[in-house]
């Protein structure tokens, strides 16, 4: 005869937790409130900031960078500050502009300031528009925000004689406001807490998986300010750990006390499990979808952990930010969410908003039907789903990849302003000059004519590329190490006309001017830096898609002891990625209602985007991915029929996924609040990929697939299987044929 039971968990360690953290409830929640107190203290007292800083070791602009600094008495940060007479030129204001430099020489980490009335170039040609250049220790943007403050009352005399005054980046970015994180963040819980009590019926189901999620989050954030301290990570680095943080610690939760209310079986709801004891129900929640839960945090921490192949520890951090806050979630999960379930008991379904309900009992619910009805037809769904995939990322093909400058911020910010102020006044490609450098050998050095000559040579050259609105004439370092000029693109920093001329000086220009001279050439600055970054991540895009998927695949195979099911839920992630990378595309790129999003112009795809995406959306696809698979896997173990399984497993998941989805996809997109156009970019390809994971993927293409696959799902080579290490403790090692 078939097993009709349900899989019962052995004694195992997962077991034995959940037990113990349900008959030891107040301990377990007076230690997680202990070690937010704590970790928040010394975050408070020694926590670090966030500020966007990355190196090119080895790269040709580094070099350039690293030369100006040694040989050019070049260091720290400078900004920007852009300052516009309302009345007459900057210059009948010279009082004013006077006492502003010298009150900003005064302020604390300031290395040096240009009094724009007497720098070469620093004054518009129509006089109203000027730069004063500020010299910071470092970058400002990891400044504390009162900082500003201080700038403030430094420029005060010139706001007091009528001159408009903005701050350019990177100075304009500490300017800029920071309180959307905690907007979107209320939001998100909002959302969440409207869904649950609509899903489940309850307020105490409701509330639970929130309490959770946002002390897990807590306690998460503050331990990455305590390691932003050490570490460098870049400013949308806590907005990513949030977003992040928030939705998979709801999701996680909620799978948890879902499996809870099922497996208890009170009076509302029946079912299974009718009359179980509290804490042992808690017990086997842990050990199914507690594992499950495990399993899906390390695949997205695994998956965020791939971002260190890049080589780049702006990259490898950001992913670490992510994944920090994700397995904080999931400890809380395990841990956390047990107790409270241990202390409500079966009180979980008080303070109703409608009738408590669980997972379905019955076949003839409408996600069976569902199942069944793909099951008649797997083919028209499955070409269906990658109809549907296919057409979203058809604007994959024209994706353009570059540096979002503050070009791309709202109106409404000063970073925005004064680059708008600088193109007014100096031409758009003011906005990214670039720097040019060149290393002269010991004779062109200590020969004058020698270096004036290759100087000449060089302006020439540079004048005559195509994009290349103005060049300064090289002027020698004062070791007179190096030649340095500076070209003024005519284009904008976003524009790929200027992509194209800094290509055009690095590979021909440059080279060839100086070739057969002695001299070496290098083509450096923050916009060429920025370039360099992007071709950088193209070059190991493929690698880091690669590592992850190859990760992923081990993973899954060793769960699910399938080959077939984990190459499957790879492939089909890859669709998902591309038609989140093509929504991305649309709206950004080609600008289908991005003033809608705040977003004022067309913009290029900000060059971690997405690399960032393919980390983050591949983790969080194989979160549903695992919980669907581990319970079509439950039920296969147990009455080896595919068809059965597939529709039990669908129906058993569909509710709690349906919820997760709708909560993850409301956190991700209300952080389209925010100002910062990146985080926008990253907030909609992720709310975009949560959606087609939980409706094309999981309803059409996993059970499609699945059906056609048959019991081939569940096949795995003996000598694989031998050597396979053992997860799964829930039943035996493989499935009883039909009939036994």
């Amino acid at each position: 005869m078939k097993n009709d039971s349900p899989a019962e968990p052995g004694n195992g360690l997962l077991h034995r937790l959940g037990s113990w953290c349900a008959r030891h409830a107040w301990r377990v929640v007076v230690g997680w409130l202990v070690l937010l107190v704590v970790i928040g203290v010394a975050h408070g007292r020694w926590g670090g900031s966030f500020a966007d800083s990355f190196s090119l070791p080895g790269t040709s602009t580094q070099t350039g960078a690293d030369l100006l600094k040694a040989h050019g008495g070049t260091s720290g940060t400078t900004a920007p500050i852009v300052i516009k007479s309302d009345q007459g030129s900057v210059a009948d204001h010279q009082a004013s502009v006077e006492a502003a430099v010298n009150n900003l020489k005064r302020l604390p980490d300031v290395v040096s300031v240009n009094d724009p009335l007497t720098t070469p170039g620093a004054v518009s040609p129509n006089g109203d528009i000027a730069q004063i250049g500020v010299t910071f220790t470092s970058n400002p943007a990891g400044f504390d925000h009162s900082y500003v403050g201080k700038v403030d009352t430094a420029v005060q005399p010139l706001r007091a004689d009528h001159v408009e005054v903005e701050y350019g980046d990177p100075l304009g970015q500490l300017a800029a406001p920071k309180a959307a994180d905690l907007t979107s963040e209320m939001i998100g819980l909002g959302v969440a807490l409207l869904v649950l009590m609509i899903g489940f019926g309850s307020v105490a189901a409701a509330v639970l998986p929130l309490v959770t999620a946002v002390l897990g989050l807590a306690v998460g954030l503050a331990g990455l300010g305590l390691l932003a301290a050490q570490f460098s990570f870049g400013e949308a680095a806590p907005t990513l750990a949030a977003m992040m943080g928030l939705g998979v610690g709801i999701d996680y939760a909620l799978f948890l006390s879902t499996r809870y209310r099922a497996l208890l079986g009170t009076d509302e709801i029946g079912g299974a499990g009718h009359g179980l004891d509290p804490a042992e129900a808690v017990g086997r929640t842990v050990a199914t979808s507690g594992r499950s839960v495990l399993v899906a945090a390390a695949t997205v921490a695994m998956a965020l952990a791939g971002l260190y192949v890049s080589g780049m520890s702006f990259i490898g951090t950001l992913g670490a930010a992510a994944g920090l806050t994700v397995i904080v979630a999931a400890a809380a999960s395990v841990t956390l969410t047990p107790a409270l379930l241990g202390l409500l008991g079966r009180r979980i379904d008080r303070l109703r908003v409608r009738t408590p309900v669980a997972e379905p009992t019955g076949t003839n619910d409408v996600w069976h039907r569902w199942a069944a009805r793909v099951g008649r037809s797997p083919w028209l769904f499955l070409v269906a789903g990658l109809v549907v995939l296919g057409v979203l990322a058809i604007p994959v093909g024209s994706l353009h990849l570059g540096h979002i400058d503050a070009g791309a911020q709202p109106t409404s910010s000063t970073d925005r302003r004064a680059y708008d102020l600088i193109s007014q006044g100096f031409g758009p490609g003011a906005n990214g000059p670039i720097t040019v450098v060149a290393k002269l050998d010991s004779q062109q050095a200590a020969d004058p004519s020698q270096s004036q000559a290759l100087a000449t040579t060089l302006q020439h050259d540079l004048s005559a590329a195509p994009g290349v609105a103005s060049v300064t004439p090289p002027k020698p370092t004062p070791d007179h190490a190096l030649l340095v000029s500076t070209v003024t693109p005519a284009t904008g920093p976003q524009d790929r006309a200027t992509t194209d001329l800094i290509h055009t000086l690095e590979d021909h220009t440059v080279p060839d001017a100086l070739s057969g001279t002695g001299a070496t050439g290098y083509v450096t600055g923050p916009t060429v830096s920025g370039q360099t970054f992007t071709d950088t991540l193209v070059a190991k895009l493929p690698l880091i898609i690669g590592v992850v998927v190859a990760a992923a695949f081990v993973l899954l195979l060793c769960v699910f002891r399938s080959p077939l099911v984990a190459l499957k839920a790879a492939v089909l992630n890859l669709f998902s990625i591309a038609a989140a990378y093509g929504v991305v595309v649309a709206v950004f790129q080609w600008g289908w209602g991005g003033s809608l999003l705040g977003v004022g112009e067309k913009v290029p795809i900000e060059s971690y985007v997405p690399m960032m995406m393919f980390a983050i959306i591949f983790g969080l696809s194989m979160d549903y991915e695992v919980f669907l698979l581990a319970r079509i896997r439950e039920t296969w173990l147990h009455r080896g029929d595919n068809h059965l399984s597939v529709a039990t497993g669908l129906a058993a998941t569909a509710r709690v996924i349906t919820c997760a989805a709708l909560i993850m996809t409301s956190v991700f997109l209300a952080f389209m609040l925010s100002p910062n156009v990146v985080v926008k970019m990253l907030a909609l390809g992720l709310g975009v990929s949560v959606i087609v994971d939980a409706t094309v993927v999981r309803l059409l293409l996993v059970p499609a697939t699945m059906y056609l696959f048959g019991r081939a799902n569940w096949w795995i080579p003996a000598w694989l299987d031998r050597r396979l290490p053992r997860l799964d403790p829930e039943g035996p090692a493989q499935p009883p044929k039909p009939g036994a």
